[in-house]
């Protein structure tokens, strides 16, 4: 099945054919009309602005060229906007976009399904590229340099090779890991850009945004302690958001301010920075039990009952960008800064 909104065609799990379910493609929405929440232009996206001058440049290019746009890698952290940026691409480009994800591709021929059902210029936006099969890349090979696709039909002696000419279509992958992306696969994307974690003041900008949208009365003070809260992440700002309107519909608030936000933040155990009860968990007990540290992943996820990939990939990376983890040769240890968000005494290592 095929939901299409606007230009977007977002392809839903069946039986016949594994393709990611639009649950999962809108992880950071609470329902299908958020996606309202998201940008239609690049003139209305938020931050990231030589990204945006770059990608521009292409469409604009491109558009008086009227060819389709080169493969385009978005990469960077999970929420910073690669899904919206595909999408506003498409918008901006008048095309339609097809979304699906790598782990929902599992044989050639859904992959070859899908690059068939393209029109000319289309865009195929794939989430997590990091994570297809080998076989399927090797698919994508041609597909993105030949705009074609070998299939082998039949089997044994009597097996033939047939290529199938393709439309001429744009790829555009995201992915958190893109040291994961084979180099064959990489390099055939002709522009790649990674989005980087965004300042205060756009996202600032961005709660702002999402509570007019919304409907949502907030004074200046209020978003700006969302936006200090949020990670540094669109996607964390909104939920954030949505919690806090939540929180004032309950008690009947007319208008958010400071003292109702901070008070739904407390209740949602998240403080001034941004840090939840994982974060402060992660780094009380590293100088609790080894004095700061340093201390090896594996240990860190024993004493603290959490994997070692969710340790590495969602909290060191917040951690260490407000300077409050240091990863050394030797392990994780946690700074002078960590101590004082806690109100801790610092005791120095002296082993």
């Amino acid at each position: 099945m095929t939901i299409k909104k606007n230009n977007i065609e977002i392809l839903n799990v069946s039986a016949d054919r594994n393709l990611v379910d639009a649950n999962l493609i809108q992880s950071d929405s609470d329902n299908f009309n958020d996606l309202n929440l998201r940008p239609q232009k690049l003139e209305d996206y938020i931050g990231q602005n030589e990204v945006k001058k770059n990608l521009s440049y292409l469409i604009k290019s491109a558009k008086i060229r009227n060819e389709n746009l080169d493969h385009i890698l978005l990469y960077g952290a999970p929420g910073l906007g690669k899904t919206t940026l595909a999408n506003i691409i498409a918008v901006e480009m008048g095309v339609n976009v097809r979304v699906t994800s790598g782990p929902a591709i599992e044989k050639q021929g859904d992959i070859a399904s899908i690059i068939t059902n393209l029109k000319e210029n289309d865009i195929l936006f794939i989430d997590e590229i990091h994570r297809l099969k080998p076989a399927i890349e090797e698919i994508l090979y041609s597909a993105m340099e030949d705009f074609a696709i070998d299939l082998i039909i039949g089997k044994g002696p009597g097996a033939k090779s047939m290529r199938l000419k393709l439309p001429r279509f744009t790829l555009i992958g995201a992915t958190t890991k893109i040291s994961q992306i084979s180099s064959p696969l990489r390099d055939r994307f002709g522009a790649m850009y990674k989005l980087m974690f965004y300042d205060i003041k756009d996202i600032n900008k961005i709660v702002q945004r999402s509570a007019s949208l919304l409907n949502i009365k907030i004074t200046s003070e209020a978003s700006l302690l969302i936006a200090h809260s949020s990670r540094s992440t669109p996607r964390i700002a909104n939920r954030l958001l949505k919690r806090v309107r939540d929180f004032a519909i309950v008690n009947k608030f007319d208008e958010i301010d400071q003292n109702h936000t901070k008070k739904c933040l407390e209740l949602l155990g998240i403080d001034e920075i941004g840090l939840d009860d994982s974060d402060r968990h992660i780094l009380s007990s590293i100088i609790e039990k080894f004095n700061g540290g340093p201390v090896g992943l594996s240990t860190i996820s024993a004493i603290t009952n959490e994997e070692e990939e969710t340790i590495e990939e969602v909290y060191e990376p917040y951690l260490m960008q407000l300077g409050l983890m240091e990863r050394t040769p030797r392990g994780r240890i946690i700074t002078s800064k960590a101590y004082q968000h806690l109100g801790i005494n610092l005791i120095k290592n002296e082993k």
